[in-house]
């Protein structure tokens, strides 16, 4: 694949869904608490040839917060496990509501596997069009994989913190505006209420067709941040509940051409704790 755009359709995948240096990644993700879980929806309905790529598996169990990155030995494992080759065209999706699809597909990147891409429309444009699904586990013949990090592609909380007083980089929020605004409890106990100051908010649900499922065209992307203040020619940092809904924003970005920016891989789930750093509410 030659373009440069990190989406293909659902005509594309169909079209290539019997080449084998095609890898196909279920990706989706739920809350806590919410039922039935992901793996089950996996089991009940899938595109054909898809295993099914865990975020909560494939992660840093060594620390306390939701689903962090991994090491890279951890990723080469996991991904090595699904099938996945260095030299595969990988695409990832997810159920619908692009929750989940772009995190595997940020992770990907930030490993150094240039060609991946994400299904546009997910499993539910995929299913509307009357496609073919299977059901059952998942059986990838495991392959070797070599994992290298980017860095780059992260940012922790030491360095959010200490951008609260440059502002070099922008930090745009992908959670829903009352969660950002701090009128309503996060969905994770314990966590205090808010946003991270200075931060704007682009809720990742204005970026697609909630019907459809597909992402919206790029003027529409374009409008979504501009209405909120981000200057798409200046550094931008995402951010949300977990590290996993701001990458809607960030492939969002990619679509518009802004490359470089980086994820904020604790979010909220790090940043709201009751000993956390500042947190300011409202408004941006």
């Amino acid at each position: 694949m030659t373009t440069t755009d990190p989406l293909v359709s659902t005509d594309w995948l169909a079209a290539h869904l019997n080449d084998p240096t095609v890898k196909v990644l279920d990706a989706s993700f739920k809350l806590p608490g919410v039922t039935p879980l992901p793996r089950e929806d996996f089991l009940a309905a899938h595109i054909p040839g898809a295993a099914f790529f865990d975020v909560d598996v494939i992660s840093d169990h060594g620390v306390a917060l939701p689903h962090m990155f991994p090491s890279e030995g951890s990723f080469s494992d996991g991904a090595g496990a699904l099938g996945v080759s260095n030299a595969d065209t990988v695409v990832i999706y997810d159920a619908g509501g692009w929750v989940a699809g772009p995190r595997a597909w940020w992770m990907f990147l930030a490993f150094g596997h240039a060609n991946v891409r994400v299904l546009d429309g997910g499993l539910q444009k995929w299913r509307a069009e009357g496609r073919v699904v299977e059901s059952g586990e998942a059986d990838p013949e495991p392959v070797s994989y070599s994992a290298s990090f980017e860095p780059g592609f992260l940012r922790s909380r030491q360095q959010v913190v200490g951008n609260l007083a440059s502002r070099t980089e922008q930090l745009i929020d992908a959670r829903p505006q009352p969660r950002f605004e701090g009128s309503v409890p996060e969905p994770r106990p314990g966590l205090r209420a808010g946003h991270i100051p200075g931060s704007r908010n682009v809720p990742y649900g204005r970026l697609f067709d909630a019907t459809t499922g597909a992402m919206k065209p790029l003027d529409e992307l374009r409008a979504a941040f501009t209405a909120a203040g981000v200057d798409l020619d200046r550094p931008i940092v995402t951010t949300c509940g977990s590290g996993v809904s701001a990458l809607v924003l960030t492939l969002a970005l990619y679509r518009l051409g802004v490359r470089g920016s980086a994820l904020y891989d604790g979010s909220w789930a790090d940043w709201g704790q009751a000993d956390g750093p500042p947190v300011a509410t409202g408004p941006a």
